[in-house]
């Protein structure tokens, strides 16, 4: 698999490896199903997904519990990871690839992104909105680190690997047919539920 931005080598490599270890267990699941239940409140009729970056499938296996029934795709740049996604999904649902490299041959009625924009380079933001806008027939949901001018921040270690921006508006902007109908903040210090700081926004194609 070739790359065309220093981003995907890294999270195709040992840190994106690493990753999976970090981001697993009951906790972490408890805390994605009240993160859905809250998030996916005001959509009606979700028959079917795609998660963009799914990793090992945690935000998919919450998904499951609240919809039983779900048709459910992702999409993984990891090899590990997306061997592991192959057991919560069908390996036939799983796409092998960078979100660079991905066409959506279909639409879905969620779209899912969860801490992954943050992680792209900011040049090919236009590209992945686009993808993101072409895959949903109805909802899209955005979980990210929010700021409202774009800024980059040290990542464990590492720079230009993490930034944050209002990637919500800038999709509304490029895609008018997307329009808010929910939103929320969950927080890292949530007794309960905690989650990782992530401003949620969720969208309808109209």
């Amino acid at each position: 698999m070739t790359f065309k931005t220093e981003q995907e080598a890294f999270w195709a490599g040992e840190f994106g490896a690493e990753y999976i270890q970090r981001n697993q267990g009951d906790a972490l699941l408890a805390s994605n199903l009240d993160f859905f239940a809250k998030a996916l409140r005001a959509a009606r009729g979700v028959r079917s997904c795609i998660e963009f970056g799914a990793n090992i499938g945690m935000n998919l296996k919450a998904l499951k519990l609240l919809h039983p029934a779900i048709d459910m795709h992702g999409i993984e740049i990891n090899a590990d990871a997306a061997k592991q996604l192959g057991e919560v999904i069908p390996p036939a649902h799983v796409h092998h690839a960078s979100i660079l490299d991905f066409t959506p041959e279909r639409c879905w009625d969620l779209t899912l992104i969860k801490g992954v924009l943050i992680h792209i380079n900011p040049e090919a933001l236009p590209q992945v909105y686009d993808k993101l806008a072409a895959a949903t027939s109805r909802y899209l949901l955005v979980a990210e680190y929010y700021n409202p001018a774009p800024v980059a921040i040290p990542y464990r270690g590492h720079s230009d690997r993490l930034f944050k921006r209002d990637f919500a508006g800038e999709i509304m902007d490029r895609h008018p047919q997307l329009q808010l109908i929910d939103y929320g903040f969950a927080y890292r210090r949530d007794p309960n539920f905690p989650q990782d700081d992530i401003t949620w926004f969720l969208m309808e194609k109209r």
